[in-house]
């Protein structure tokens, strides 16, 4: 024997699933975006401008939009700060969102400029004139020729520019 919901009670369990899934989707975003959940809309910086390859980001060139698109993957800049002053590794097209995978921070040496090198062990120091083999940001490890004596060594690039040598 079989029974049969009536059209009205059937439509409250509807009504009731349907609830409870919306909460559910409301958790998940509140659990994945704290942003979401709390009301605020996220945010992208897209170029105004075709952008081109070994450019410096500045202000002007950017633009911070709201994302209207909840399908959007992770990964891309949501604020000026995390990319002003960077340089941009591929073209970036107006109205796109820039991925953080197509910037790179800006090289503190450059290749066959010239660099101070520096070797400290203990109390001693010995500075010399070399020329970096690649480019480096600051805290890369590469290496360098020392002018004088053709001797390449390896080294970490500081801020101010310099590459400390380390020892073998």
């Amino acid at each position: 024997m079989t029974f049969r919901q009536s059209a009205a009670r059937a439509a409250i369990a509807s009504g009731a699933v349907l609830r409870a899934q919306a909460i559910g989707l409301v958790a998940i975003a509140a659990f994945l975006s704290p942003a979401l959940a709390a009301g605020e809309r996220p945010t992208a910086v897209i170029p105004t401008q075709t952008i081109y390859p070994g450019e410096t980001l500045e202000a002007g060139m950017l633009e911070v939009v709201d994302v209207t698109n909840p399908d959007i993957t992770d990964g891309y800049a949501r604020s000026l700060d995390e990319v002003e002053g960077k340089v941009t590794k591929r073209t970036l097209l107006p109205g796109r969102v820039i991925l953080a995978s197509a910037l790179r921070e800006q090289h503190a040496v450059e290749r066959g400029s010239k660099a101070l090198l520096v070797f400290s062990k203990g109390g001693l120091t010995i500075t010399a004139t070399g020329s970096p083999l690649q480019d480096a940001a600051v805290g890369d490890l590469i290496r360098a020729r020392n002018v004088d004596t053709g001797v390449i060594v390896s080294g970490t690039v500081m801020a101010d520019g310099t590459i400390h040598v380390v020892a073998k």
